[in-house]
């Protein structure tokens, strides 16, 4: 595929951006359908911006913590957006709530990833809670934002199995390294314009192509 015209994405992190470099290190493919302007933190010390900075691009740092307010720094988050020209925001690992307003202004052009398979396991302490919960499969998603936390239509999943002796911490690693695969597809699909959005669900224009099926335990 050759790719004229490239989307203009801005990354927000909150740390060390782990996805953020896989979004990074995809778009460097010249076929990539998207280009990486800025990488932007609301934690001045996140180490995603030293990693950024050293492939030289734009980063910004703005201190969620010099706002009286969520909507004040919503708005100064959103004129940084607008500064970088992003087309497209990619939310890897940022870890605030977004108000109303702010999602409302990127509707269906902001995208997150969550390590769960949504609708199941929203918010925080996902792993964890997926072993308490005796679940035999989980994964992560990559949907598009809505004001509600983790909800928004899916644009793609990828499962992962949960193994007996799994620990939060090692079922993390696990889905953490299908999140570093599925995010830089799905965000190449998503700038390439692959998907139809009916309100709340996603389709993809591409024809399906039955893949394997994951069994947990395997038969």
């Amino acid at each position: 595929m050759t790719v004229t015209t490239r989307k203009r994405v801005a990354i927000l992190i909150s740390g060390r951006g782990s996805n953020m470099m896989a979004l990074v290190e995809a778009a460097c493919m010249p076929s990539y359908p998207a280009e990486i302007v800025a990488v932007i933190s609301n934690r001045p010390q996140a180490a995603g911006l030293t990693w950024a900075r050293d492939q030289g691009l734009k980063t910004v740092s703005l201190d969620h913590r010099d706002y009286a307010s969520r909507e004040s720094f919503d708005e100064a988050l959103h004129q940084k957006l607008i500064g970088t020209g992003a087309q497209l925001v990619a939310c890897a690992g940022f870890m605030r709530l977004m108000s109303p307003k702010l999602v409302d202004r990127w509707h269906n052009a902001m995208i997150n990833i969550h390590p769960s398979l949504l609708p199941s396991f929203k918010g925080l302490d996902t792993h964890k809670r997926a072993l308490t919960a005796g679940a035999r499969i989980t994964g992560c998603t990559v949907h598009i934002v809505r004001p509600k936390m983790d909800e928004g239509p899916i644009l793609g999943q990828a499962a992962v199995p949960v193994l007996d002796g799994d620990t939060p911490e090692l079922l993390a690693e696990r889905v953490l390294a299908a999140e570093h695969r599925l995010y830089p597809q799905i965000l190449s699909l998503f700038a390439a314009n692959q998907y139809n959005i009916d309100q709340d669900v996603a389709h993809l224009k591409a024809e399906y192509i039955e893949g394997s099926t994951l069994f947990s335990p395997e038969l």
